[in-house]
């Protein structure tokens, strides 16, 4: 079981969640992995699922007198139990172990993020179209 560090409640779509720090290595892989995780890369969402298992393996919930890490997807899914609070939840610990992510900085970068999105897919697409169109006819054998 992993041992929360600092422990702090947060209330998020009516649902009390522990976020805790992150130790050492496990956060510098977590934060060396999560922004470039999030770049829309083909094939790479299972590196982003790895990442945010790992960051959700430090909240907690309280059942009773215990605390209980959210560390499978069962777990994330049946106490989130939608995208959005999950997601919530994903920038609220990033907001606690970054002081580089408070302030709404890190909102900020998504929001930039997700703007950027379709301009840079529709760029690829846009190339990938082209080359695979080709423009002169191929010749004709008999």
């Amino acid at each position: 079981m992993i041992h929360l560090l600092e422990p702090k409640d947060i209330e998020i779509d009516g649902k009390v969640f522990i976020l805790s720090k992150f130790p050492a290595v496990a956060g510098r892989e977590i934060i060396a992995k999560y922004p470039t995780s999030m770049v829309p890369k083909i094939g790479d969402y299972k590196v982003s699922e790895e990442t945010m298992l790992k960051l959700m393996s430090y909240v907690g919930v309280s059942i009773g007198d215990s605390v209980i890490p959210l560390t499978t997807i069962a777990l994330v899914n049946n106490h989130t139990g939608n995208w959005e609070t999950l997601a919530k939840l994903e920038i609220a610990m990033m907001e606690y172990n970054c002081s580089f992510f408070r302030d709404g900085r890190i909102s900020n970068l998504l929001n930039d993020t997700a703007q950027k999105t379709p301009v840079w897919i529709s760029k690829i697409l846009t190339a990938l179209s082209a080359q695979s169109s080709p423009t002169e006819k191929p010749p004709l054998t008999s």
